[in-house]
């Protein structure tokens, strides 16, 4: 998943940036999530500093700060190398900071023409996102499924365990920070995904390598995030 930041002290324009960036999200069914909308940068840099995934930032350049969308982007980078930045700027001079700043800046996108802008934030969101996939499965294993209309794609290491859902025919994948409900069975996942996952219950396949402490006494399996599941008897010593 990306996580999507704007920065933009106009907050008229804040919000109509927002609105286009939802929108496509939601008609492209990307997997995507908005996290932070704003007008400070250093609010932005105090949650990029805390967050766990990748980002693309939307940052206008002139923020009415000590700190304008550039120096910005320098800051983001020593947290999200990864990351992909983009500038809204009504200034297209500006443009040639960029190189100066040695932000890597993926687009730049001028507000003059609202059209053309929402055309553009779309194309970003896009190309990020294919960018993003092609990364991950270069340096990461990943496991893609398709729910609710969406293909997403989850690292091995962010998977916690898979549980049988109360829907017939379906699944929930337990992630580090997230549940994803799609149709499957233990059975299938269990001949598909590699040998850290074992069937440790009926209803339940886990990732052993992101197991933090196992309750024998129990039967319960704790994970590293608070989540637990279930362990059967019969299947306790092949764990």
């Amino acid at each position: 998943m990306l996580d999507i930041f704007v920065c933009e002290d106009n907050a008229p324009q804040r919000r109509s940036v927002v609105q286009i960036i939802q929108n496509a999200v939601l008609i492209e069914e990307l997997d995507m999530k908005l996290v932070l909308d704003t007008g400070d940068p250093y609010t932005l840099l105090e949650k990029v500093k805390t967050s766990q995934n990748t980002g693309i930032y939307f940052l206008d350049i002139d923020l009415n700060s000590d700190m304008n969308g550039m120096k910005l982007a320098q800051q983001i980078r020593l947290f999200d190398p990864r990351g992909f930045i983009v500038f809204i700027t009504a200034h297209s001079e500006l443009s040639y900071m960029t190189f100066q700043y040695r932000v890597e800046a993926m687009d730049f996108v001028l507000k003059d023409n609202p059209a053309e802008m929402k055309v553009k934030l779309r194309e970003c969101l896009l190309k990020a996102m294919e960018r993003y996939t092609l990364q991950t499965n270069k340096t990461h294993k990943v496991y893609t499924i398709e729910a609710g209309g969406r293909k997403i794609s989850v690292d091995y290491d962010d998977i916690l365990f898979f549980e049988t859902s109360g829907n017939i025919h379906k699944v929930i994948l337990h992630a580090k920070d997230r549940q994803i409900e799609f149709s499957s069975s233990l059975k299938d996942l269990t001949s598909t995904l590699d040998n850290n996952f074992v069937r440790c219950h009926r209803s339940f396949l886990v990732n052993k390598k992101k197991i933090k402490e196992i309750d024998a006494k129990n039967r319960i399996i704790h994970f590293s995030n608070g989540e637990t599941c279930l362990m059967s008897t019969r299947m306790m010593k092949g764990l």
